[in-house]
């Protein structure tokens, strides 16, 4: 029999809740079903920062829909940046632990930092926004790292699962058209160790846009390193100024690229635009 046990929340906890409870949560899809355009652009304006406001909340022409026509927004920004004049800085961004049992907390002013620096150097190789990179790291703060710092330029991005095949890897660096791969020598998973650059290495034998590869030493075993191509996160970094003004971009500038599984075909890629609800 299902256990269908139910725990109320302190009546301080409910108070100080975003959401405090079922009807609330119900007025509040009702108002957004009601009117999205009016919901969506409040919490647009009370919640994020924006560079220059939108002349229009939606342009929707079916099946296309843009919104916040013709504002400025970073998410990078969001994230990190307009923490740093409040409490927030020193708060934990990043509580993190690895397989291995290593554990590290980063703030946002720490984060905010780490994330300027890789920005920096993603500039210094010449990425601008508009360039597209593909992301294939194990479950480390420098993942969260990377893609902020993609983000911060306007470098369109896509997170690839450190457990996929070179074959999987190379249909999405192809389908993306991606200049730049950002990864680790290798990994842990279940114990295991995973490498990942030689899964790259393999991938790129037929990827011949892809300009540079940025690894970062995870598991210290050891990269095949291609000169002139592959390049250590650590060296890079450790010149890097941490001060990188973030990008203003057009909130229909794409963010990311999620790609489906491809188990029944090739995968394909959904993109989601920086100032999308």
């Amino acid at each position: 029999m299902a256990d269908r046990s139910s725990y109320s929340p302190s009546p301080d906890f409910v108070k100080r809740a975003h959401v405090s409870g079922p009807d609330a949560y119900a007025r509040l899809r009702k108002r957004a079903a009601d009117d999205p355009e009016g919901f969506w652009g409040e919490l647009a304006e009370n919640e994020l920062h924006w560079f220059e406001k939108w002349s229009r909340t939606l342009d929707w022409k079916a099946p296309f829909a843009k919104w916040f026509v013709g504002g400025k927004i970073n998410a990078s920004y969001n994230c990190l940046d307009r923490h740093l004049t409040t409490h927030r800085k020193n708060k934990a961004a990043i509580i993190w632990e690895g397989e291995p049992g290593d554990q590290r907390i980063l703030t946002y002013q720490e984060l905010h930092r780490e994330v300027s620096r890789f920005a920096n150097v993603l500039k210094s190789r010449g990425f601008k926004p508009g360039d597209r990179a593909i992301i294939y790291m194990p479950m480390i703060p420098e993942l969260p790292i990377a893609l902020l710092a993609c983000a911060r330029l306007g470098i369109t991005h896509s997170v690839v699962f450190g457990g996929f095949s070179s074959e999987a890897l190379k249909v999405r660096i192809q389908d993306l058209d991606a200049a730049l791969v950002i990864t680790a020598d290798g990994g842990w998973r279940r114990g295991k160790e995973v490498a990942l650059k030689s899964t790259v290495d393999e991938a790129l034998l037929e990827c011949p846009g892809v300009r540079d590869v940025i690894v970062y030493r995870r598991t210290g075993s050891g990269a095949p390193m291609k000169a002139g191509r592959d390049h250590w996160w650590h060296d890079l970094v450790a010149t890097a100024s941490e001060v990188c003004p973030a990008e203003p971009l057009d909130s229909e500038h794409p963010l990311f690229v999620l790609y489906t599984s491809g188990t029944t075909g090739k995968p394909k890629g959904i993109v989601h635009a920086t100032g999308a609800p």
